[in-house]
């Protein structure tokens, strides 16, 4: 089987990059909000067009330097349009052509792939004027739409056609002739056949915890690189991502999920993401449950394992921030989580370092 085209989707901060990702997947997958700089990593799924053409498309987050965490989203969303095959840059139609806009897609351009200029939120006829200020780009394709009501998505997709392959039809081979077959052997043969037992590979680990425990970090530190976007700034995980990687025969998804708050500071689009982690919580197969040593355990740490107990999953225990953790010994860190968290009496531990690498490759 050939290796899927990857299609990025790139653009500055809300101009409908989630909503297009969600329309392409055909599911309200990525979460979209009038709040600037909601996506902060990229987010990727399988998509089908035209019945028959997969491709992986990349949601990325604004780009936008006006912050710390912004730079490092943009970076991260430019390196997503390194890793594509092919590049949707997305604009508001509602506005006029920006500056920042002609630059980061004239940079796009210099990578010589195939690349669109989606002008988006056009959505009526009146509107379709803006979209001819934008053909000043000079872009080889500019496609007006309307994301949110579903509008002028034919061309586009006609061109998609165009860089990424049909599957192949799988060829059925035919009996030359057609023998009588006595059932009775066929019964003898189903008994005798061998048949090799199916072996379920595939293990889905959900990474929770109270915000700011090092769950992103932890994500990075297992695959080997920055896959989430890591700041000191509590909640910058607002999507839960996932990724796939193989160790020892195994295909393990690993789920980076929104930190979880206390309920009274849980505000806007942070109530859609706690729903989201605890839906990802109902397809884990496994959890690691973050705790900060520096901290210890507090009662909000208590409500997340709650949420372990409640779907009734495996747990790994893993104590975070083990090299500045002063000078709290590993016994004592042991006796105060076994008795704060006593329903969790199954659950081994471990302690770590997201940020050194220490002990995290024991977690395999």
């Amino acid at each position: 089987m050939s290796e899927l085209k990857k299609v990025a989707i790139l653009g500055r901060p809300n101009v409908g990059k989630s909503s297009l990702f969600n329309r392409l997947a055909r599911q309200r997958d990525a979460i979209t909000s009038d709040v600037s700089g909601t996506t902060r990593d990229v987010k990727k799924r399988i998509v089908t067009i035209s019945g028959n053409r997969d491709f992986e498309v990349l949601d990325t987050g604004g780009i936008d330097y006006s912050s710390e965490l912004f730079s490092i989203v943009a970076e991260h969303s430019l390196r997503a349009a390194d890793e594509a095959d092919i590049i949707l840059y997305m604009v508001d139609g509602k506005t006029l052509p920006q500056e920042e806009d002609r630059e980061l897609f004239y940079k796009l351009q210099e990578q010589g792939k195939p690349l669109a200029l989606i002008v988006n939120k056009i959505d009526n006829d009146k509107e379709e004027e803006r979209y001819w200020e934008f053909l000043e780009f000079g872009a080889d394709a500019t496609f007006p739409m309307s994301v949110s009501h579903n509008r002028y998505f034919n061309d586009f997709y006609a061109w998609l056609e165009k860089h990424i392959p049909a599957a192949q039809e799988e060829q059925t081979l035919e009996l030359a002739e057609d023998k009588e077959i006595d059932p009775f052997d066929e019964i003898v043969r189903d008994i005798n056949e061998q048949k090799e037992e199916e072996v379920d590979n595939k293990i889905r680990v959900a990474i929770i915890g109270r915000v700011n425990t090092g769950k992103s970090s932890l994500l990075n530190s297992l695959l080997g690189e920055e896959r989430s976007v890591v700041s000191d700034v509590a909640g910058t995980t607002i999507d839960p991502i996932d990724e796939m990687i193989e160790y020892d025969g195994h295909e393990i998804t690993f789920i980076d999920t929104a930190g979880i708050r206390r309920r009274s500071k849980i505000v806007g689009i942070e109530k859609y993401a706690l729903a989201r982690t605890t839906e990802m919580l109902e397809k884990a197969n496994l959890v690691l449950l973050m705790i900060d040593a520096t901290v210890g355990v507090t009662e909000l740490d208590e409500r997340v394992a709650g949420l372990i107990e409640k779907h009734r999953l495996a747990c790994l225990i893993v104590i975070n921030k083990w090299d500045i953790k002063e000078d709290k010994t590993y016994e004592k860190m042991v006796d105060d989580i076994r008795d704060e968290l006593k329903f969790l009496h199954y659950a081994p531990l471990i302690t770590i370092s997201a940020k050194t690498g220490l002990r995290v490759n024991k977690i395999l």
